[in-house]
Order: structure tokens, then sequence, then C-alpha cells
């Protein structure tokens, strides 16, 4: 058998699965990745200039504005095959777990309900200062036109910025949630990999720390990002496509 027909044979006697997912199974959704260039007004900022706490200190309004362009653009976006396909292995009675470094609610959109954000959420905001969590208005949530800077409502407590409930770049993953989905990874029959690139720690460590527990690693990428491990499966090609046949024949 090829590594398609062994990855399935072992998901269909599986009774504990953790989908890893990465910015790979957004994509096809119409998310871009980082790898992706910016387009429109956005074009000529660097992703990763906008993604830092010194980027919100020396300019709140232009990072503000970014996210909630990325909000709204997360909203307009759908939930996909591969999104699908992990709600729909839940229903045939098997424990289903989400370990996500996506930002997005498609899983949630999906249908999927044990998810772990390791890198927050966009639904989220939490204050600068005081890092109190806060719920946000419509009101707050709305921007007008691409590129648009727009002031960061502020803290009801202390009167600080509010800034995206989210992970940036040099920041520590949230404690509970990487425990979370150590407590997980650890003891899962099968992880699955999909869409990650391998480069971001400590997350990239996940399916290493899941071949040690003795789990089955199955990586669906466009990539080989596989560790070369006796108990590993690459599956080559686009989440839509690998998924729901891996599904199909389990």
């Amino acid at each position: 058998m090829n590594d398609k027909e062994n990855a399935a044979k072992i998901l269909k006697h599986a009774k504990k699965v953790v989908f890893f997912t990465g910015a790979g199974i957004s994509a096809e959704s119409g998310i871009p990745t980082f790898r992706d260039s910016l387009t429109g007004l956005w074009s000529k900022y660097d992703p990763s200039r906008l993604e830092t706490a010194q980027a919100f200190r020396e300019n709140p309004a232009l990072v503000w504005g970014w996210y909630l362009w990325r909000r709204r653009q997360m909203s307009e976006a759908l939930p996909n095959a591969a999104h699908l396909m992990i709600s729909n292995l839940a229903e045939t009675g098997r424990e289903v777990y989400v370990v996500t470094q996506n930002i997005d609610n498609l899983h949630e959109r999906a249908g999927s309900q044990n998810i772990v954000h390791l890198h927050g959420s966009l639904m989220s905001a939490k204050c600068f200062s005081c890092h109190r969590p806060t719920e946000l208005t419509p009101e707050q949530l709305v921007v007008s036109r691409e590129g648009e800077e727009v002031p960061p409502p502020r803290c009801g407590r202390c009167n600080g910025r509010l800034r995206p409930g989210i992970v940036w770049f040099k920041e520590d993953l949230p404690k509970g949630a990487w425990k979370s989905a150590m407590r997980l990874v650890r003891d899962c029959d099968v992880l699955v990999s999909v869409g990650t690139s391998g480069i971001v720690t400590p997350a990239a460590d996940i399916p290493e720390i899941a071949l040690s527990s003795k789990a089955v690693v199955i990586h669906v990428n466009i990539d080989d990002v596989s560790l070369e491990e006796p108990n590993e499966y690459m599956l080559i090609g686009k989440a839509c496509s690998v998924l729901p046949a891996l599904w199909n024949d389990s």
C-alpha cells in the first residue's frame, strides 16, 4: 500500500485524532499566508512589521486598521472542504480535536468544537496595558476602506488602548493553550498536520512531540515537511483535495 492507503487505514481505526493546522488550510478559503505578497493598499507593508508590539506602540491606528481589515477578510471567507472534513470526522464517533496556529474562525464556522488556538483569535481583543480581555461592539469592528488607519478603542478599566487578542512576533504562546495542546498531542492515536510550515516554534515541534509519544503522524502539505520517521506519512497536495479523499477512504 502507498502512503495514502496506509494513512486512510490508520485513520479509520483511530479513536483519538488531533488535527494540527496552519495557514495552508485557510489559504484555499482566500486567506493569504505570510509567504504571500499583500495586495491593494496594504501591498507597501510587510506583515511581519505590522504584527509586533513595537509597531503598535509606534502607530496604533495603522496596526488596528490592519487587523480590522484582516477580520473583514476573514468574515468574507468561507470554510472549505478541508475544514468541513474535520468536523464531519467528529460525527463518526471518534474523539477529534483541533490545535491551530490560525487566528481565523473557519474551524468553528465549519462545525468543529474542540479547538485550541495557539496564536489567539481575531475574534478577541485585550488591553495593551493591563491585558484585560474585552468584548468589542459591532461599531468598533467597522473599517470603511482598505488601508484606513483607525484609532483603537480604549480599555474600560485603565483607558489603555485595545489590541488584537493574538500572539505577535516575539511574544510567548498563551500558557493555557500550549498546555492543552501538549495534553492532546501526547495522548492521541493520530496527529494529522495540515498546511503547517514547520518554521514557527514552539508549535513546529508538535509533530515530533506526537511521534515521541508513539502517535502516528500524517502530514498534508504542498511541500514535503516530513521528519522521515517510520511512524509518519507524507501526503503531498492541497488540503481541500487530500483531506476529503482521506476521509472517504477511511
